[in-house]
């Protein structure tokens, strides 16, 4: 039997998970580490407590499952997608904090951008919408805030990275500096059409291209790790972004095949082959994970439809920690299911802005509907459904492009991450969309994903329809809301969000 160790460094904790060649959980470990927020709209985490916590857990990990790291055939990295860091090259430190996916502080230069009539532009190379969202921005506002930094990097001191990178830097003693395809498509610096940096974005955001990672195929061999860390040197075979992780996890390999990732925020992906499509709907379009399992064949590029919520499961840790109205997330549901229905009360999440369709950063969270009869519980209720809400939202636009660019809309939709565990939630999904709602087995994709690409770089798996017949549903959720209801409900949200918007 031969072992993959996965690397799973999300927002809120880093995981390590170890898995058979089966694709099953052998034994995994998890570390929460802390969430700093220096100011409203800002949000950092340390770049050595996200290393020192990976790290740990790879270690206890492979103590938990019984076996050393020599019985492992590879490792896989997946990461919080778009959290910038950057370092210098001689002493391995970082210049500053990293700077989250979710933080928003370079809205004023994205607005700057889009006012010089940038958008289309880097649309046409990159796939996304100018947003503060990407890692390019958060580059320009390093090298412009942090005393030194520009002059260093001019200086080709300092190396910029996505999580996976700095991981992959700190796993090999500084050998290698390389990304993903998938972790560059996010930095809209990228051009995704011929897999390349590009010249004209890093001339506009003023970003030296010293600063920058190569770019490989997610299966990949990118490198030995130093022996001491884990016991024994293994190769890292594979590497890519959370979310286009998972939808490699999930099997998602055809075009029109989608997933739904509900993790701190939610991601929606759709595979659409080699074809570059535009969103005409307010979604982006993204490098799906390339695992090139001919090598001696030519890398194409691979592509999917992306849409984001910026706050999904966040919003239970909100009731927690904000609200104080559970003492654990896993109470949520019990509170929720205590009262029949939301009684009206809708809650739009906009914590940090909305993310697709939407696209508005100035909107601010908001609980509308409330009476005097309304409780805790009906408020825990509608937190849960706006996840399910905003996630209709993100379908409902990709299905639009789907029947725009010739295809179908979605037919069903696969789900992973830690909230979709919650059955209430799960169902009210099914119910708004009208299709399946398919739970694997192995919920935690996201670093399957990350085992199956280094498994195929290093023989463990050869062919992705070996992956494909892994795949199993644990559970169907099918709809049960009638239709004219569940449309009834949109048209509630959606009145909710401009409320949110207004405020």
């Amino acid at each position: 039997m031969s072992f993959i160790l996965a690397l799973d460094q999300g927002t809120s904790s880093s995981r390590s998970i170890v898995f058979d060649d089966s694709g099953r959980i052998v034994a995994q470990a998890q570390r929460e580490f802390t969430q700093h927020f220096p100011q409203p709209g800002w949000v950092e985490h340390d770049p050595l407590e996200l290393w020192q916590s990976q790290l740990a857990t790879a270690r206890e990990a492979l103590a938990k499952a019984r076996l050393q790291s020599a019985d492992m055939k590879a490792i896989g990295i997946t990461n919080q997608r778009e959290t910038t860091l950057v370092w210098n090259r001689r002493t391995g430190q970082p210049v500053y904090n990293a700077i989250v996916w979710q933080d928003r502080r370079a809205e004023p230069l994205c607005a700057e951008l889009r006012e010089q009539g940038h958008a289309q532009a880097v649309q046409a190379a990159t796939g996304l919408i100018i947003d503060a969202y990407f890692s390019g921005t958060k580059i320009r506002w390093i090298l412009d805030n942090v005393a030194g930094a520009r002059a260093a990097a001019e200086r080709g001191e300092l190396a910029f990275g996505t999580v996976d990178s700095w991981l992959l830097w700190q796993l090999t003693g500084g050998r290698v500096h390389a990304t993903d395809v998938s972790n560059a498509a996010r930095t809209m610096l990228f051009n995704v059409r011929e897999n390349r940096w590009d010249e004209s974005l890093l001339d506009l955001l003023k970003i030296p291209a010293s600063l920058l990672p190569e770019v490989h195929p997610s299966s990949h061999l990118f490198g030995e790790t130093d022996a001491a860390l884990l016991g024994a040197s293994l190769p890292v075979g594979g590497m890519a972004g959370d979310q286009q992780s998972a939808l490699f996890g999930q099997a998602c390999f055809k075009a029109g095949m989608a997933k739904n990732t509900y993790g701190t925020g939610c991601f929606m992906l759709m595979h659409t082959g080699a074809r570059f499509q535009v969103s005409g709907n307010g979604l982006i379009t993204t490098s799906a994970a390339q695992a090139r399992v001919d090598a001696s064949a030519a890398w194409v590029p691979e592509f999917a439809l992306e849409g984001s919520v910026f706050i999904g499961g966040a919003v239970v840790q909100w009731l927690r920690d904000g609200l104080q109205a559970i003492s654990a997330s896993s109470e949520v549901q019990g509170l929720a299911e205590s009262v029949p229905d939301a009684g009206g009360v809708m809650f739009v999440p906009a914590f940090t802005g909305l993310g697709a369709p939407y696209w508005n950063a100035e909107a601010r969270g908001a609980i509308v509907g409330l009476t005097r009869g309304s409780t805790v519980a009906h408020i825990a209720r509608a937190a849960l459904e706006s996840i399910a809400f905003q996630s209709a939202a993100l379908l409902q636009a990709m299905s639009r492009d789907a029947v725009a660019a010739g295809g179908h809309p979605v037919t069903e939709l696969r789900v992973d991450g830690g909230a979709c565990v919650n059955d209430l939630l799960m169902q009210f999904q099914a119910d708004l969309l009208g299709i399946p709602v398919l739970r694997p087995q192995v919920i935690e994709t996201t670093a399957l994903g990350a085992a199956y690409l280094a498994g195929l770089s290093c023989g463990v798996w050869r062919t992705l329809d070996e992956l494909s017949s892994q795949w199993k549903a644990e559970r169907v959720f099918h709809p049960t809301l009638p239709r004219e209801r569940a449309e009834e409900l949109m048209t509630r949200w959606e009145r909710a969000v401009r409320q949110a918007v207004a405020a």
